[in-house]
């Protein structure tokens, strides 16, 4: 891969190489990115008969799943999204009656965001269809190479929690 250096109103050209193991993670890294986008545009599509988008099914069950109430920085952790993200999300869920904010006897500013009766309804009523496209996704797939997958993800998700540079990056 060429890269440009800018040095005063001289651009020069530097030659960057990467190990076997960089282009690999590269490959990993775009077909992410890919993957991503697609599984936004499904969870769309499969949330939308229940008003929802992707982004708010995501805050759903983020707290169905954790089974107790969590903070909108706890929901983004997990989600792997910004805290910003998360709490438009949640704004939006609260207008709409499927989840609350609660006092954290912890923490003052950071309510716990619980689902509500109705949103535990709409987050039961995606399930099957969930369950019935994530199974016809997976179809032909070996469970061994899933979790292979699942585990690499994983650990570059760690990685880059621990590691990554976030404001030379620009994360």
């Amino acid at each position: 891969m060429t890269g440009a250096c800018q040095s005063g109103s001289v651009l020069t050209m530097a030659r960057f190489t990467r190990t076997a193991e960089g282009e690999a993670a590269t490959a990993v890294v775009l077909e992410t990115f890919r993957a991503n986008g697609l599984l936004l545009a499904a969870g769309d599509v499969l949330a939308a008969e229940e008003g929802l988008t992707s982004a708010r099914w995501q805050v759903l069950g983020a707290v169905a799943l954790a089974e107790r109430p969590l903070t909108v920085s706890q929901i983004a952790r997990r989600m792997g999204l910004t805290r910003q993200s998360v709490q438009a999300s949640v704004n939006r869920l609260i207008s709409e009656e499927l989840v609350e904010a609660d006092e954290n006897p912890d923490h003052r500013r950071s309510p716990l965001v619980r689902l509500t009766e109705l949103g535990t309804r709409k987050y039961a009523r995606l399930e099957p269809r969930q369950t019935k496209w994530i199974n016809e996704l997976a179809a032909g797939l070996t469970v061994a190479d899933l979790s292979t997958a699942a585990r690499v993800l994983q650990e570059l998700s760690s990685r880059l929690n621990t590691n990554a540079p976030r404001r030379r990056i620009g994360m």
